[in-house]
């Protein structure tokens, strides 16, 4: 290809003066030309899809890896049998996961050409107490640690999670733990537990000293909570409430209910069976997905929740860039929206922009009956803009492009990223041996890419 050229022309006056000079000198005129070179496509960030698989019950699971940029399989390596929760730290660096059986696997994210399965460091847990999740989080002035609740012991085994996990501590909390949310930096984490009825309750986890925690307070939810998201500035966390079908919001730095919108009541569908969240960090928007009564369509609901700044402390004696108080509008419910039956799971675009969840059954008849389907919500005009169905037949999903356009199985978990020039949307099944990957520029399935094992979950090393 030829190189483009730019003429630098000079104003009309200023071209006629140097013309009369350079005819004076006996010499021509001459444009200044320069070369540009070609510019090609902006390069793609190095970043990972991580999908971990379950070949069977009693077979070693499997970690694979795609390559963002191209689609393409990295590497495969064993990971401990029947995997039933996988998560990524916060930095995206480290993954862990678990089954029910109390082994502990961890493994870097950084390399995965290079990641064999020689360098899976695996831990055992008191298999007795039924290690159910797990949460990688660095806290403020600590490195970075892994929690995981023991339903029966009603403990948090800690853990440090810098290299091969070690046990530090067994953590006394609340009656039937679930999860624990938190941020790096954030100067405490928060213990979800259902008890044992009645209202949850949510123990704070801090350090007392350089090696040890201790819980410095309780705070009382709603109805079996399930789960829970932190903002990345640690200044508030929504508890989801699923049995009162409510958002309890804390106040972070002051390790308590928030005093303005201590808790987002049901509205419009939200109360229906709230399971799982994600931040839109731009918009300063919470979403939470609602499941439902399994029958008829569950629902996102988008909420907004912003802070007083830095900008409106002149105006607003009340705000405190350190400890913030909720700016008009915290906890108003924007939008509604109705999605598939049972949604599993939600994961929104960095940008804002858009919304995917995962649904093990459609709503809308546009797919064929007892399909899935992935549903795609705009959070900038609050509907469902697209729909894209599911197949679970063995001939449909007998090959990579046995059906190009649909997702493959009864979807159950989902990752978003942004990327240049599109994003991608990362997709499993519990019933398909495949992941599903859509291209976020026209919301349609790019690919399908073999997992050799069922879908257990998939997470992203960068958002």
């Amino acid at each position: 290809m030829a190189p483009r050229v730019t003429i630098t022309t000079l104003g009309a006056a200023t071209l006629l003066a140097a013309s009369l000079v350079l005819a004076g000198c006996g010499n021509t005129y001459r444009p200044v030309v320069s070369a540009i070179s070609p510019v090609g496509p902006a390069s793609q960030p190095t970043k990972y899809a991580v999908a971990v698989s379950s070949p069977s019950p009693t077979a070693n699971g499997l970690a694979t890896f795609v390559d963002f940029s191209g689609d393409t399989v990295l590497s495969t390596p064993s990971i401990l049998s029947n995997p039933s929760y996988f998560a990524a730290s916060n930095a995206g660096n480290q993954g862990f996961a678990i089954n029910a059986s109390g082994s502990l696997n961890e493994f870097n994210l950084n390399n995965p050409a290079a990641l064999l399965t020689s360098d899976i460091n695996q831990t055992t847990l008191n298999a007795s107490t039924h290690p159910i999740t797990l949460s990688a989080i660095t806290p403020s002035g600590s490195q970075q640690t892994l929690f995981i609740p023991e339903a029966t012991g009603s403990q948090i085994a800690v853990l440090s999670a810098n290299g091969a996990p070690a046990l530090l501590q067994n953590l006394a909390v609340a009656a039937n733990p679930v999860y624990v949310v938190g941020a790096d930096q954030t100067p405490r984490v928060y213990a979800i537990s259902q008890g044992t009825g009645g209202n949850g309750v949510v123990s704070a986890i801090e350090s007392i000293n350089a090696t040890s925690l201790s819980v410095s307070a309780s705070i009382p939810v709603g109805v079996k909570p399930v789960y829970g998201v932190m903002t990345s500035d640690t200044r508030r966390a929504f508890i989801l409430n699923q049995g009162s079908g409510t958002v309890s919001v804390i106040n972070v730095p002051s390790n308590a209910l928030d005093t303005t919108t201590p808790v987002i009541p049901a509205v419009g569908t939200l109360g229906l069976n709230p399971v799982w969240a994600d931040l839109s960090p731009v918009t300063s928007e919470l979403v939470v997905l609602n499941q439902g009564d399994g029958v008829h369509a569950g629902s996102l609901s988008i909420i907004n929740i912003p802070l007083c700044s830095s900008n409106t402390q002149v105006t607003n004696p009340n705000c405190n860039a350190a400890n913030p108080v909720d700016a008009t509008g915290f906890g108003q419910v924007l939008a509604t929206v109705n999605v598939g039956i049972s949604p599993q799971m939600v994961s929104v675009l960095r940008d804002g922009s858009r919304a995917y969840v995962v649904n093990l059954l459609d709503s809308t008849g546009t797919c064929n009956a007892g399909e899935g389907s992935v549903t795609v919500v705009n959070l900038v005009t609050g509907v469902a803009s697209s729909t894209i169905c599911g197949i679970s037949t063995v001939a449909g999903t007998a090959g990579v492009n046995a059906t190009p356009g649909a997702v493959y199985g009864h979807p159950n978990t989902v990752a978003a990223t942004t990327g240049t020039p599109t994003g991608k949307v990362y997709v499993t099944s519990a019933d398909s041996e495949y992941m599903t990957i859509i291209y976020t520029d026209t919301d349609t399935v790019q690919t399908h890419i073999p997992l050799q094992g069922l879908g257990v979950r998939v997470v992203v090393t960068s958002p």
